[in-house]
């Protein structure tokens, strides 16, 4: 009995016991399931923390510019519970959402149908959700029917209308054949659209730019614009394009000055698809519209639904892929040795082969800018300054860029000739009445050598130049006809009346520092071959000069001078040229020294400042460059001063 009352005891001690745990641990068991619930699942509703740019990619996110929708876009779709479905049977929920549309508003469905038919496009490479997509957008931007888009502007969707419209055009209307090269076809026909079809014209207004077809349209905004410090784009609505100048049929109208724009010239240009009533067309399925064309250098903005709309634009892209793989780079040293510009199909036989190339169709009201480049060098080596000026609008409105084109191995007086012609006869071509006085305003701006061509268009030099030649009197010469104009156009210079400004960009005055050393233009002179029409001319002189007596000229002639023997320091033209301010219009030098020495011992690798001074310019900036220094910032900025000052000193009105 004790036995089993005490092992009963044990027992009940024991129960006793872990009925205690039990209670005891119970409150921490269930504590613990509690926390392990909560540290299981988050709250509902949270919020991270995130910087600025993932907080705008967040909040900016579209079909364009990422692999998922904006949120706008996805609203709609939760609101309709057609997310996933959206993921699966992308086509079938787009029909949907179509036949939901409202004959009036809904633009937030609007918006969403034009976003959602580019990201399906942009997956199944259908040009019909393309240009679905686009009727879309163009519909919401442009209701017609009295009302207006309900978006504000301070909205993401209103920017963003305009660019999906504008990829959707570019993306539906591409070339299937050169797509890697985002090549646009801009032609009539009845396309396919999901809900219907589309009827498109083209309005041939726009089709041709100074006489030429436009042909082979290249969307740039797939472009990378490289070698260019800015690019210009200017943003609204339509396709930016460079556009190519195609052969001008036979029977095609003259157009004045046709034949001075470059062979391979890139037209920056705008597609716009108008279409009519797009609205309220969208529920019965059949659409039309009409392909419009706008050049850059014409207008910037376009009428639709009676308001002034901007156009979008891309000439900075325009003006690279002219000069990408341009034959002028390989040109300018090989040019140079073998004289061959006009020779070596470079410059075809339909264009002028004067030189002076225009980069627009001439315009009446705007004045010309003329830049000559340097030695061995080309027209692309403006393309720096060309591009900040087209950049500023006050400055495209009131100027047109002429290039000169040379060979510039020849003698500078040979060049120089050239000059004067190609800009008297241009002049005249375009204005064959003086009734454009933007004509009568011209600015000529030089580089390197390209400067003292420049001041030959500005000075008078008498006979100064003849004199170093016979001792003769011109007039007394038995020379042919042919023979007199080709000496009284390399040797005789007066002021052209409508230069009435110009500008020198380090330019050799007094001579170039290599130019002095009597090997350098020894070799220059053997290496350069001149064109066989000057060996001809030359050697004619020659003969002549031997004939008459005239022992001078026939030793000056024996060994035609090269542009390296014209900028010799020591050369008595180039002595005779510095002699001879100039007076008869404002001069501006631009002059690089190169370190950090004194401005008046230093130099830029070529030209020597003593050199490039001159006491009568008018102002006078000093960079810190090597010699190339047309395409700094400071430089460019000058010049720009310059051609307000210029404008400011004019004539002209706006």
């Amino acid at each position: 009995m004790l036995a089993y009352t005490d092992s009963n005891s044990a027992i009940d001690i024991q129960k006793s016991k872990a009925c205690a745990q039990k209670h005891y641990l119970t409150p921490i068991i269930l504590s613990a399931s509690i926390a392990l619930m909560l540290s299981g699942c988050a709250t509902p509703v949270s919020v991270d923390h995130v910087d600025i740019q993932t907080a705008y990619s967040i909040q900016t996110a579209s079909a364009i510019s990422s692999e998922q929708l904006s949120n706008a876009s996805s609203i709609v779709l939760k609101q309709y519970g057609l997310q996933d479905k959206f993921k699966q049977q992308p086509a079938v929920v787009l029909a949907k959402l179509h036949k939901d549309l409202k004959p009036v508003g809904d633009d937030n469905l609007l918006f969403a149908l034009a976003e959602l038919s580019l990201f399906h496009a942009q997956r199944s490479n259908d040009r019909a959700y393309y240009l679905a997509s686009a009727v879309y957008a163009w519909s919401l931007l442009y209701p017609e029917n009295g009302s207006h888009m309900q978006i504000p502007p301070t909205d993401p969707r209103f920017r963003l209308s305009y660019d999906i419209y504008n990829q959707a055009v570019t993306k539906g209307l591409e070339a299937p054949k050169n797509s890697k090269e985002n090549e646009v076809s801009l032609r009539a026909g009845t396309y396919r659209l999901p809900f219907g079809t589309l009827e498109i014209s083209v309005d041939e207004t726009g089709m041709s730019w100074g006489g030429y077809p436009l042909d082979r349209f290249i969307s740039t905004t797939a472009l990378e614009v490289n070698g260019l410090r800015n690019r210009y784009h200017n943003s609204g609505i339509g396709v930016p394009l460079a556009a190519s100048l195609a052969k001008a049929p036979a029977s095609a109208k003259k157009i004045i000055g046709s034949n001075r724009l470059g062979a391979r010239t890139k037209v920056s240009v705008t597609a716009l698809l108008r279409f009519d009533n797009a609205r309220t067309k969208l529920s019965k399925g059949n659409i039309s519209g009409r392909i419009e064309v706008y050049s850059a250098n014409k207008t910037d903005t376009v009428i639709i639904d009676g308001q002034k709309q901007p156009i979008e634009s891309d000439p900075t892209a325009a003006l690279a892929y002219q000069l990408n793989d341009s034959p002028l780079y390989t040109m300018e040293v090989s040019g140079f040795f073998n004289s061959s510009i006009f020779t070596s199909g470079l410059v075809p036989k339909d264009r002028t082969q004067d030189g002076l190339f225009i980069m627009q169709p001439y315009q009446v009201g705007k004045i010309p800018l003329v830049l000559v480049h340097g030695t061995a060098s080309s027209p692309a080596r403006w393309a720096e300054l060309i591009n900040e000026l087209n950049g500023d609008p006050d400055i495209r409105a009131r100027y047109q860029i002429w290039l000169f084109m040379y060979d510039s191995a020849r003698g500078i007086g040979y060049s120089a000739g050239r000059l004067r012609t190609a800009l008297t006869n241009t002049v005249h071509e375009l204005d064959p009445d003086s009734k454009d006085p933007a004509l009568q305003e011209i600015v000529v701006a030089g580089h390197s050598q390209g400067g003292l061509l420049t001041k030959l268009t500005v000075i008078d030099s008498g006979t100064k130049f003849w004199d170093l030649l016979s001792k003769k009197p011109f007039e007394q010469t038995k020379l042919s006809p042919e023979i007199k104009e080709f000496i009284q156009q390399s040797v005789f210079y007066t002021p052209l009346p409508f230069v009435k400004r110009v500008i020198f960009i380090s330019t050799p005055q007094h001579g170039a520092m290599l130019a002095t050393s009597k090997i350098v233009t020894g070799l220059v002179y053997k290496l350069v071959t001149l064109p066989l029409t000057a060996v001809k001319t030359t050697a004619l002189l020659a003969k002549l000069a031997t004939a008459s007596g005239d022992e001078k000229l026939a030793a000056m002639l024996s060994r035609p001078q090269t542009s390296v023997d014209n900028m010799n320091a020591n050369n008595p033209a180039l002595q005779t040229l510095a002699s001879i301010p100039v007076t008869a219009v404002p001069a501006h030098s631009i002059i690089a020294v190169e370190g950090k020495g004194p401005i008046e011992e230093g130099d830029d690798g070529v030209v020597a400042y003593k050199s490039a001074h001159i006491d009568e310019a008018v102002s006078e900036l000093v960079v810190n460059s090597g010699h190339s220094c047309q395409s700094q910032p400071e430089v460019i900025e000058e010049v720009k001063r310059i051609l307000f000052e210029h404008l400011s000193a004019s004539t002209i009105k706006n």
